[in-house]
């Protein structure tokens, strides 16, 4: 009997095992990812309708947290933020594209480029905001002196609340567009020559070989380029941190921010109200993402 239990066994996994194999090299990656992202996603939403101050017991408030977050200034204030981050740092993708179309040139020099232009990568954010607050400084700063060459006044970027945002997000652009440079680098380099060829004996040249040829097998670069810019907008926090503390006067918060004053800050350790938070930036970059993806399905089925 145990025999034949033995050979069900190994016939079973010698049918099996093509199929089985994947999964048993992707079951670590799937075992941290889901114990790393699915559960806190999870426990975020039920958080969300507690009253809870991270220690004592929990009180169950239903959808009060959310009513409140409806009628709270300092949360429509931060969402408008995330969706300037939003919209400008976009800007990065196509800054990062024509970057790498420049270095993907064989020009003297263009080693030295490439280090220049992929240095601010390598950098820690709060790195990052430290030099861009140092260069915004009215008093020690460069930035003064630069605009004034131009005939423009001095500004206190960081100090008024109208500027105070797209100066952060200005510092935050010089990373990711390094990031997205190394994508479309990456990219061009899978680039069909015999495609690049084909067109260029058609006639196409300058933005149409662009348009036609370049930009439809960079794609994945794209893709992974949109997802990680989208990403990075909606989770901003480290470049706000540094810069500004949320300041002045609040105007700089965006929804992660103030996720951390309102809940380990000095709004007094309000955890469900900062897990409801949570729960609408992950919708939001939810739904984002998701019409993206179903852009690009839609795309590739050609419909």
């Amino acid at each position: 009997m145990t025999s034949s239990t033995d050979q069900s066994r190994r016939s079973w996994w010698a049918r099996n095992q093509v199929r089985a194999a994947p999964w048993l090299f992707l079951a670590p990656g799937i075992a941290f990812f889901a114990l790393y992202v699915i559960i806190p996603i999870v426990q975020s939403f039920h958080i969300s309708v507690y009253r809870w101050d991270g220690l004592g017991e929990a009180r169950y408030v239903g959808m009060q947290n959310y009513e409140r977050l409806f009628d709270d200034p300092a949360f429509y204030t931060s969402l408008w933020n995330n969706l300037r981050w939003l919209l400008l740092y976009l800007l990065a993708i196509p800054g990062g594209l024509f970057i790498a179309l420049f270095l993907n040139q064989q020009v003297r020099g263009i080693r030295l480029y490439k280090s220049l232009f992929f240095f601010p990568f390598v950098i820690s954010q709060v790195v990052v905001g430290l030099v861009f607050a140092w260069f915004y400084n009215p008093s020690i700063g460069l930035f003064n002196p630069l605009i004034g060459l131009f005939g423009l006044g001095p500004m206190n970027i960081l100090g008024n609340p109208n500027t105070v945002t797209y100066g952060i997000i200005a510092a935050g652009l010089w990373p990711q567009i390094a990031y997205c440079m190394i994508l479309y680098l990456t990219g061009l380099n899978a680039v069909d020559p015999e495609q690049v060829e084909a067109a260029r004996l058609d006639g196409a040249k300058g933005w149409k070989m662009l348009w036609y040829v370049i930009l439809p097998q960079l794609r994945p670069a794209t893709f992974i380029a949109v997802v990680v810019t989208v990403i990075g907008a909606l989770r901003s926090f480290d470049m706000i941190s540094v810069m500004t503390s949320g300041g002045p006067f609040g105007s700089s918060r965006v929804l992660a921010y103030y996720m951390f004053e309102v809940s380990l800050s000095e709004y007094g350790f309000r955890m469900g109200y900062g897990a409801a938070i949570a729960v609408i930036l992950f919708l939001i970059m939810l739904v984002y993402i998701a019409f993206f993806l179903w852009r690009m399905w839609r795309e590739e089925r050609g419909y």
